[in-house]
């Protein structure tokens, strides 16, 4: 039986994605699944469907601080709450970042997962810009990118083949039935099954006949 191809979509101002991003890396050499990460840019895919950042409703915006401080220590991902935090992300736009990652996507994808990583540690972990070329490099740097590889991948940021490799994945999402993110995209038994969340991914592993072991999982013996 071949591998289930599991699609992530996602963007680095999204901090359920991280948590999605680290649990699936952890179940990449556990379940039988190809998984394929897909930068896309959230605020097409809000545009797109409407949708609205949850913090604009306050009491929401309150809930969503305490559950991603819970979130974060269940999932143990380094991810660090602050009050202020949704004001912090509707000050940022991720676009020159998403375009970054994907020029590195089609050039050099052996930093894709690293890279990404690099993103969500800089603005989720220590709140800091992602937004700004020379706060780009550093989190290239961060993640083992040489200076002459994040300069040409900066450049390459404003090039028509970026710009429309990122607007061509976001509208993927959109088909598959994507309103935010993390967008789980599971191809199985011969059609795909979307799935919206850090949260969904025990009924992911339902869905595919693969055992849910917890957000962080032991090898398997």
């Amino acid at each position: 039986m071949g591998r289930t191809v599991v699609e992530l979509f996602y963007d680095v101002i999204s901090p359920y994605s991280w948590l999605a991003f680290e649990a699936l890396c952890r179940y990449q050499h556990i379940w039988n699944i190809d998984l394929r990460f897909r930068p896309a840019f959230l605020g097409g895919i809000m545009q797109q469907t409407g949708n609205k950042p949850p913090g604009m409703l306050p009491k929401r915006g309150e809930y969503l601080v305490k559950d991603m401080k819970r979130m974060a220590k269940y999932y143990q991902v380094p991810l660090r709450m602050i009050p202020d935090a949704f004001q912090h992300i509707m000050g940022t736009s991720s676009l020159t970042a998403m375009r970054f990652i994907t020029a590195i996507d089609m050039t050099n994808p052996q930093y894709l997962e690293p890279l990404s990583r690099e993103f969500w540690m800089r603005f989720w972990s220590q709140h800091e810009d992602i937004s700004q070329p020379e706060n780009i490099l550093v989190v290239a740097r961060q993640a083992g990118l040489s200076a002459e590889l994040s300069q040409k991948a900066l450049e390459m940021t404003s090039s028509p083949p970026v710009k429309d490799r990122l607007k061509d994945t976001t509208t993927e999402a959109l088909k598959y039935g994507a309103f935010g993110m993390p967008a789980v995209v599971a191809h199985y038994d011969g059609e795909p099954h979307l799935f919206f969340g850090s949260d969904r991914l025990e009924l992911l592993g339902s869905v595919i006949g693969e055992k849910w072991l917890g957000p962080v999982p032991s090898p398997k013996l």
